[in-house]
C-alpha cells in the first residue's frame, strides 16, 4: 500500500535559475504540491578536504512518501552538484487542511 503521508524533500542548489527548474519539474509533474525556494543562505562545508562557503538557495519540496524516492531522483537528474544536499524529513503534524492540500496535489 503506497503512503499518503505529508513529508518534506530538502535540498541545496548553487543558482536561482537551478532551484526554479528543480521547483517546476516538480510540481508540474506532481511529485510535490509546492517548493519554497528560500533564497541567498550561506553554507559553511568541508568538501574534499578543503572548508567551502557559498551561496545557496534552499529547496523545501512537500510532497508525499509515495514520490519521495522519485522527488530524489528528479532532484539528482536536474541537480548540478556531484553529491547534492538531499534529506528528507517526516511531517508529524500541521493545519489538516494543507496537509490535505499536498496529498491531494500529488495524486
Amino acid at each position: 500500500m503506497e503512503s499518503y503521508t505529508p513529508a518534506i524533500v530538502y535540498s541545496i542548489v548553487d543558482t536561482k535559475k537551478n532551484a526554479k527548474k528543480i521547483a517546476h519539474v516538480l510540481v508540474e509533474e506532481k511529485l510535490a504540491a509546492c517548493v519554497n525556494i528560500v533564497p541567498k543562505i550561506i553554507s559553511v562545508y568541508r568538501w574534499k578536504g578543503t572548508i567551502e562557503e557559498g551561496n545557496e538557495y534552499l529547496l523545501l519540496a512537500k510532497t508525499t512518501e509515495r514520490h519521495v524516492k522519485q522527488v530524489i531522483q528528479k532532484i539528482k537528474e536536474h541537480h548540478p552538484y556531484e553529491v547534492p544536499a538531499i534529506v528528507v524529513l517526516p511531517i508529524i503534524g500541521g493545519l489538516k487542511d494543507y496537509l490535505t492540500f499536498i496529498v491531494d496535489e500529488t495524486k
